[in-house]
């Protein structure tokens, strides 16, 4: 019974990882909770085949991928947001110092193809290794990495970021956060 406990404790702390990646997956809360509802389910009646003491996230998101790409092939369609209506009702918009790079940056995001967000996702936000990553997609570590790379590119050419000084406060904003300190 103790094993049993403390599958459920680490299946539990992965919630929000999961459902972070299910609303990346499905552009939409109710979608994405039922998508991790639905995992946790199958999670939990196949515990018998997880080996405690190896990677429950990994194990995880490799559940609730198989279960969405399952799904989408049943309905027999993809989602499409190139209006941006999902995404536009996918979160309350930050009013605080960057809400306007937040929003590009989402924007940015879901115009990726599906393959590079979700292996932006599972490697940068995630925190998966390519090698992790890689599994979960059931794909070769280099196609991975080559997403990765392609999605890093894409982003930085639809943010139009070139360098260092593209990232944090503008150079006014920096003067005055630096040297108001120094006084």
């Amino acid at each position: 019974m103790a094993e049993n406990s403390s599958f459920k404790r680490e299946m539990l702390a992965t919630l929000p990882s999961l459902r972070a990646f299910a609303v990346s997956l499905t552009g939409r809360h109710d979608k994405a909770d039922d998508l991790v509802q639905d995992t946790i389910m199958k999670a939990w009646a196949k515990q018998d085949s997880f080996e405690m003491g190896t990677n429950i996230k990994a194990w995880l998101f490799t559940i609730l991928r198989n279960e969405f790409y399952s799904q989408m092939r049943k309905r027999g369609r993809e989602v499409q947001d190139s209006e941006g209506a999902f995404t536009e009702r996918l979160s309350v918009h930050p009013s605080q110092y960057g809400a306007m790079d937040l929003e590009d940056f989402k924007k940015a995001l879901d115009s990726l193809p599906a393959d590079q967000r979700e292996a932006i996702i599972l490697i940068g936000a995630s925190g998966f290794s390519y090698e992790e990553a890689a599994e979960i997609c059931d794909c070769a570590i280099g196609t991975m990495k080559s997403r990765v790379s392609r999605a890093r590119v894409r982003l930085q050419e639809l943010l139009e970021i070139s360098g260092e000084a593209d990232y944090g406060p503008d150079a006014v904003s920096a003067q005055v956060t630096t040297h108001s300190h120094s006084s």
